[in-house]
């Protein structure tokens, strides 16, 4: 069998909720960044966070999934559903082995547990429901999908922090390779809660700047850290042989290559490992440096940590050599579901030959990055897609045209 293709793709964003209106408004330069509304930010440091503004669970999934569901799962119903839908597949003409579900998650169903614990605190054990159980839990995703669509073939999660959302795709194509005939991967996250936004202010890379516009501009003599997102993107893989026989029109792009490394203790003097994940994903995809047309750029928006992607890429590509985006500066980092989407970023760009933007930035001429600032058409082939987490993940991921 040939390297497996994505067929099928749905997303949910802060700035679209669905494929095509995110996609429009990303090659637009329209941000969804913006104060947070979910709750009052007035008492927090951070004030900025890309919300999935009028998202209505109900128009996804029947009432009795939203209730025992956190928004993570419930943004994977919109998204599984509309790959579905893009891929053409019909789940009952498949066996119920034949389809798998992996995703990618990192916070967890943070809101729906803070709703449950405040019962638990307030009105006692007896008024905490049954799915608090579950509906928590990192796999909670992939088994509400394999359970909704009959999909019970070598299922699973990845909690890999963003590099998970690339690090799926991977074992999607380990279980391809061993027969299962279709995948449903990538991963949504849902972190905006008041617990959940407490949580992720430990790392001490978060923006404090109150100011939509300013506050996520990575590879920028201004940055100062990231905003938190929520959604993502939720792809169907399969072999490109297989969708050719069930007649599928158009595939989106051939996952060529793929490779994963760790960052070395700190203090030990070794280089970070973004750079050696591009260059064994560029290997395996059998491409040259020269070969890649734009890269999708992990963009921390941490000084140090672009600096050292900023780095990674012109060690790979010489500097200004290649057209570097990062549209997550529309969205902020969607954690589990940033990399998902910057995928789904990258085969939209490969189909309408077009790359989008990176919006707000005024790029550090010390990083000597191309970043894209508008949209901009020109050829494009193939695409790295680079992903960090927190914690020393790196994962990087070549998409090739079919």
């Amino acid at each position: 069998m040939s390297a497996p293709v994505i067929t099928g793709v749905g997303v949910v964003a802060p700035n679209g909720l669905d494929r095509e209106a995110w996609w429009q408004a990303t090659l637009d330069g329209k941000s969804g960044l913006g104060r947070i509304s979910r709750f009052d930010p007035s008492r927090y440091p951070v004030q900025v966070a890309g919300e999935a503004t009028g998202f209505d669970p109900a128009e996804h999934a029947p009432q009795r999934l939203v209730s025992e569901t956190d928004a993570m799962t419930q943004y994977a119903f919109a998204a599984a559903n509309e790959a579905l839908a893009d891929a053409a597949v019909v789940p009952e003409e498949f066996a119920d082995l034949d389809m798998a579900v992996i995703t990618a998650n990192s916070s967890g169903g943070v809101e729906f547990g803070q709703r449950e614990l405040q019962k638990l605190y307030s009105e006692g054990p007896q008024a905490v429901g049954a799915y608090m159980s579950i509906a928590w839990f990192y796999a909670a995703t992939t088994g509400q999908l394999s359970i909704r669509h009959g999909m019970r073939g070598p299922c699973g999660v990845l909690c890999s922090e963003q590099a998970g959302g690339l690090d799926v795709l991977a074992q999607s194509r380990r279980v391809l390779a061993k027969g299962t005939r279709l995948v449903v991967s990538g991963g949504t996250d849902a972190s905006l809660s008041p617990y959940g936004l407490v949580c992720q202010l430990s790392n001490g890379r978060l923006s404090e700047d109150p100011r939509p516009d300013r506050a996520f501009v990575p590879f920028d003599r201004d940055a100062a850290g990231y905003v938190p997102g929520e959604g993502g993107a939720i792809l169907v893989l399969e072999h490109r042989e297989d969708a050719r026989d069930r007649g599928v029109g158009r595939l989106y792009a051939e996952l060529a290559g793929y490779a994963a490394t760790f960052d070395p203790r700190p203090g030990s003097g070794r280089p970070p490992g973004l750079r050696r994940a591009a260059e064994l994903a560029l290997a395996e995809a059998g491409l040259a440096a020269s070969d890649v047309d734009v890269v999708f750029a992990d963009g921390y928006g941490v000084p140090e940590l672009d600096r050292q992607e900023a780095e990674a890429i012109t060690a790979v590509f010489g500097p200004y050599a290649v057209p570097v985006t990062v549209p997550k500066t529309m969205t902020g980092r969607l954690y589990a579901g940033g990399a998902p989407l910057d995928v789904a970023a990258a085969v939209l760009a490969l189909r309408d030959q077009v790359v989008p933007p990176s919006v707000n930035v005024r790029p550090d001429p010390a990083h000597r990055l191309d970043v894209v600032d508008r949209a901009r058409e020109t050829r494009l082939r193939s695409a790295l897609v680079l992903s960090r987490g927190y914690g020393g993940f790196n994962a990087a991921v070549v998409l090739r045209s079919v």
